[in-house]
């Protein structure tokens, strides 16, 4: 097993140099942000995101993620340009050598949380989730 890391790019407030610091911490797992969802990664700026990571003495071990267009979750005829698109997403990603992609196919919100900071007993935070907030959400008004 290889430890990893999460790095937001270059806009993370946690630079790479430190991340290398971190004992036992030989991988990361980053994407791109600066792609639209639904475009082709281009094999450029993957190849730039590991050129980075392995400057710093690290390896780009896996990609979270690339994201999979709306279209695709629901089933719509203008899926198959994005399906496309995903696919040498992956091809790209697979000839550099980076060998995990986490995805995730949930439609509508890709991902959930009830709270993005949540404060713990030693100060620092988490993520979390409370079924209960979760199920107050008023999808018709988009408020908690």
């Amino acid at each position: 097993m290889i430890m990893t890391f999460r790095w937001y790019g270059k806009d993370d407030p946690i630079s790479l140099r430190y991340i290398r610091q971190i004992p036992a911490v030989k991988g990361i797992v980053s994407a791109l942000y600066d792609v639209p969802v639904g475009d082709e990664w281009p094999l450029e700026k993957i190849a730039a995101l590991k050129r980075a990571i392995t400057d710093t003495d690290l390896e780009l071990t896996v990609i979270e993620s690339i994201p999979v267009h709306e279209d695709i979750k629901l089933g719509l005829p203008t899926r198959e340009a994005f399906i496309e698109n995903y696919c040498r997403s992956i091809q790209n990603m697979g000839s550099l050598g980076i060998p995990i992609l986490c995805y995730n196919f949930m439609p509508v919100f890709d991902w959930m949380r009830s709270d993005l900071s949540f404060t713990l007993a030693d100060g620092s935070t988490a993520l979390s989730y409370d079924h209960d907030a979760i199920a107050a959400i008023d999808l018709n008004e988009g408020v908690l």
